[in-house]
């Protein structure tokens, strides 16, 4: 399966926005009568239970269908147990705090024809750049970001890769080491430089947030993101078409956003990254592993040993080159961390590679 994101066009945001303000009614009645019920009896109502309660809603207004009210109830119990809590966030549909439009969508409720997606007796022109008529639609969801914009989320059916069986020679191996001064280096000494997009423009943002330009501010952060995109993708997919087998480190960027490296993490975009590599070697049938990266930095590469020149702890974050006293090969710390990423990735081709 693969998701589609496709732009609508804007004249039927008007629309879009009524049908998600009964989407935030259903979601709000039955987040607070899950609530009551729970005070109540101590129990969670399940996704069937509040079936019974919204059964016949389409019937006294509502726009959305009734498929859509049951996904609603069944996104909120997920997304509760999901975060453990008795009752989540109210959405609100109007106001300077307007939660951001999301209308779910069973596979049965829509249907496409002539550049057009209709659902609940309403089509809806798209920017269709994948020719939707090729694909057999799964269920998705109509989704808005924060300029108004609507999407189509859409499930589709593609073609399952048969990849060969044997395992990719070592030559066809990359390990990757994630960073903040460089976003990537590769073990074969090539460094990608990070892009900082955040930070280059944050004297501009300043600016817009200064004179209280809300639209512009929303323009600036859109644009932002977009850019981080198109370059993790371009990075992303050239890697795939050039290797069999990649490995990058676990970074645990959520640990990092709390200290004050947040913004420098953040702006990397390591997790977004790591999600693009992997769907994209499942698609073309390469090997993709996350390795433990723990040492990788203070571990000689070539001898295997945690020599007493090795670089540590926080002081050490500014030596960039050492030498191992040990074998006394000459190191550079990103690169000798990807390399041992690489090696790590190899033990795991040792005891056999995953059938993809």
């Amino acid at each position: 399966m693969k998701t589609l994101h496709i732009r609508i066009k804007d004249k039927h945001a008007k629309a879009l926005d009524a049908l998600s303000r009964d989407v935030n009614m259903v979601w709000n009645y039955c987040n607070e009568l899950s609530f009551k019920h729970l005070q109540r009896t101590g129990k969670f109502f399940s996704s069937y239970d509040l079936q019974k309660y919204t059964s016949g809603a389409t019937k006294e207004g509502l726009r959305i269908n009734s498929a859509s009210v049951q996904m609603i109830g069944a996104e909120l119990v997920t997304r509760r147990k999901q975060f453990k809590k008795a009752k989540l966030n109210w959405r609100t549909s109007f106001g300077s705090r307007k939660s951001l439009g999301w209308i779910p969508f069973r596979h049965d409720c829509i249907a496409y024809k002539n550049g057009q997606l209709r659902y609940a007796g309403q089509c809806f022109g798209l920017w269709d750049s994948y020719g939707l008529s090729h694909y057999k639609l799964g269920s998705g969801n109509f989704s808005q970001d924060a300029r108004g914009r609507w999407y189509a989320n859409i499930c589709v059916e593609v073609p399952q890769f048969v990849g060969p069986i044997k395992p990719p020679e070592l030559s066809e191996c990359v390990g990757i080491d994630l960073g903040l001064k460089d976003f990537a280096t590769i073990s074969d000494g090539v460094k990608i430089e990070a892009q900082r997009l955040y930070r280059g423009t944050e004297a501009q943002l300043a600016v817009a947030q200064r004179a209280n330009k809300k639209s512009r501010v929303k323009a600036i952060h859109a644009q932002i993101a977009n850019r981080r995109k198109d370059a993790l993708h371009k990075l992303s997919t050239n890697l795939v078409k050039l290797n069999r087998a990649i490995f990058v480190g676990n970074v645990d960027a959520s640990r990092l956003v709390k200290t004050n490296m947040a913004k420098s993490v953040l702006d990397a975009g390591w997790t977004t990254f790591r999600t693009m590599l992997r769907y994209k070697s499942i698609a073309t049938g390469v090997l993709f592993e996350e390795v433990n990266e723990a040492y990788s930095t203070q571990t000689c590469s070539c001898c295997g040993t945690l020599p007493d020149s090795r670089p540590r702890g926080i002081t050490g974050l500014g030596i960039r080159e050492w030498t191992c006293s040990e074998c006394g090969a000459h190191h550079d710390r990103d690169v000798n961390a990807a390399k041992n990423i690489l090696q790590r990735g190899h033990a795991l081709l040792a005891v056999g590679i995953p059938v993809l």
